[in-house]
C-alpha cells in the first residue's frame, strides 16, 4: 500500500481507511492479531482485513458493518489526526491547479502541519518529483516523517524542522513551486524566491485575514514577483428537489375543434427537478494568493 500507488488486497502494514459514514472515517494500520473498535463493534485485522479486497464490506462484532477503503489524500484529509488546522480538498484542488503542479515537479512547503496538503502534493508530483517540507515544531515534524514512512511516500519527501522565516527551505534554485501556510508568509517570500528555479516558478500562500494578504502582496511585489492573484474558494452545495408546476391554459385546441375543453379541476401539471441554495452555509476558510517569479 502506498498513497501514490495502488493494489487490490489489504496487507499487513497497510494504512486502511475504515469508512463508517461520509462524516466519520478512521485510519487503521493493519496488524496481525490486532483489533479496531468502532461504534458497530470490533474489526479483527487477521480475520476481517488481511487478504481481503479494498472496498470490502466488513461485518463488525456487534452486527453492524463498515467499508474498508484504499487510502487516498482526500480520505486521509478526512481521517487524519489533527495536530494543526488543515487545508481541505476544495482549497487543495485550487492550490494544485494554480501552482501548476505535475508529475516530476519539485515543491517547497511550509508549514507541514498535519500533512493534509503534503499528501495531495506527493500524489501529484509522483513518481519523479520531490517535496521539501518545513515545520518549526519539532514533535510535529517527527510525527509527519513517521507518517510518510508508514504511507510509503518517504522517498518523495524531505522533512526539515526549522523556522522558514529565518532559515529558509535549505535548498537553492531547485523548486518549481513554493507554498506558504504560516502566520507571516511575507517574511518567507525572500526564501521562497531563493528556493525557486532561475527559470521562474509559482509561489502561493494561505492566509485567513486580508491584512495578511496585503502584507504578503507587498512583499511579493517588492521582490519582483508578477501576476499577483488572490482568490477565495466558497463551496455552495445545491439541494435537489422535485416540484410540480401547473401548465398554462392557452384556451381550446384550435387544431382539433372536437377536443373537449380542459377541466378546471384537472389542470395539467409538469413535474421537474430543481435546485435551491442553502439559507446558511459555512463560507470563508482563507484567502489564497498566487504569484509568478519572472524568468531571469
Amino acid at each position: 500500500m502506498s498513497f501514490v500507488e495502488y493494489h487490490e488486497e489489504i496487507r499487513e502494514g497497510d494504512v486502511a481507511i475504515v469508512y463508517l459514514s461520509h462524516e466519520s472515517m478512521m485510519a487503521v494500520q493493519v496488524r496481525h492479531g490486532a483489533q479496531t473498535q468502532t461504534r458497530y463493534g470490533a474489526i479483527r485485522h487477521s480475520a476481517d482485513l488481511i487478504g481481503k479486497r479494498y472496498g470490502t464490506k466488513v461485518t463488525c462484532s456487534k452486527g453492524g458493518w463498515v467499508h474498508v477503503l484504499h487510502p487516498t489524500p482526500e480520505l486521509w484529509t478526512m481521517a487524519l489526526p489533527h495536530r494543526t488546522q488543515i487545508l481541505y480538498s476544495t482549497d487543495i484542488a485550487t492550490v494544485t491547479l494554480m501552482l501548476e503542479l505535475k508529475p516530476g515537479s519539485v515543491v517547497c512547503e511550509s508549514g507541514t502541519g498535519s500533512g493534509s496538503l503534503s499528501h495531495a502534493i506527493l500524489r501529484t508530483i509522483a513518481p519523479t518529483g520531490h517535496l521539501y517540507t518545513v515545520d518549526f515544531h519539532q514533535p510535529r515534524a517527527e510525527t509527519v516523517q513517521k507518517e510518510f514512512n508508514e504511507h510509503r511516500v518517504d522517498h518523495l519527501v524531505t522533512v526539515a524542522n526549522k523556522d522558514v522565516c529565518k532559515d529558509g527551505f535549505g535548498v537553492t534554485g531547485v523548486a518549481d513551486a513554493v507554498f506558504l501556510d504560516i502566520p507571516s508568509p511575507w517574511d518567507a517570500v525572500p526564501h521562497a524566491k531563493t528556493a525557486l528555479k532561475s527559470s521562474g516558478g509559482r509561489v502561493g500562500s494561505f492566509s485567513p485575514c486580508v491584512e495578511q494578504v496585503q502584507r504578503t502582496c507587498e512583499a511579493l511585489t517588492r521582490h519582483g514577483f508578477e501576476e499577483l492573484n488572490t482568490l477565495e474558494v466558497v463551496l455552495r452545495v445545491h439541494d435537489v428537489r422535485t416540484v410540480s408546476l401547473p401548465l398554462p391554459d392557452f384556451g381550446p385546441d384550435v387544431s382539433n375543434p372536437e377536443a373537449p375543453p380542459p377541466s378546471a379541476s384537472h389542470q395539467a401539471a409538469a413535474t421537474l427537478k430543481t435546485t435551491t441554495l442553502p439559507r446558511e452555509m459555512p463560507a470563508h476558510t482563507g484567502y489564497l494568493t498566487f504569484a509568478t517569479k519572472p524568468r531571469s
